[in-house]
């Protein structure tokens, strides 16, 4: 098992640019992932948000609402329009009282490639191994777990 990154893809059934401002437009990412942010994604720019449950499946909203308002930021690391948006963030950051700005980010990668009726859409996080050990392997774990999940999100939010 790769103890470094996270890689995860699906056959969304959509239209190229309808998955393109999902995972770029920081209102409708939100919606789908479970966050609200002060702002738009620009590259080479920090955003402040929260977490705020899911708006697309009540059963993940459930299990969110108990980090409801926790902050959240993002570096905005590369946008290419319509193939590849990424952004840094610290992993599993999920504890009210802990400070995890001294902490590594890992970097999200979201890249979009055509595929006959929709996209084929691989999310890639890695970094991991440059966390401190005592959160490595649950951050990792839990992330993992929750690709998975956001991939079943942003398809539920994509159907018509």
């Amino acid at each position: 098992m790769n103890t470094d990154r996270i890689e995860k893809e699906a056959f969304i059934a959509a239209d190229h640019s309808a998955v393109w401002r999902a995972i770029s437009n920081s209102a409708e990412f939100g919606t789908w992932f479970g966050m609200k942010f002060d702002g738009p994604f620009e590259q080479g720019t920090a955003i402040h948000g929260v977490i705020a449950p899911t708006a697309v499946d009540s059963e993940v909203a459930e299990m969110q609402k108990p980090y409801a308002g926790l902050p959240v930021e993002l570096l905005i690391d590369r946008i290419e329009p319509e193939r590849l948006f990424s952004f840094r963030w610290h992993p599993f950051a999920i504890e009210r009282d802990v400070d995890y700005s001294a902490e590594p980010m890992t970097l999200i990668e979201f890249a979009l490639k055509d595929h006959p009726d929709g996209v084929l859409l691989t999310i890639t996080e890695s970094g991991f191994d440059r966390i401190p050990v005592e959160r490595r392997a649950k951050a990792l774990a839990a992330n993992d777990g929750g690709w998975t999940k956001q991939l079943e999100l942003i398809a539920k939010y994509l159907q018509p």
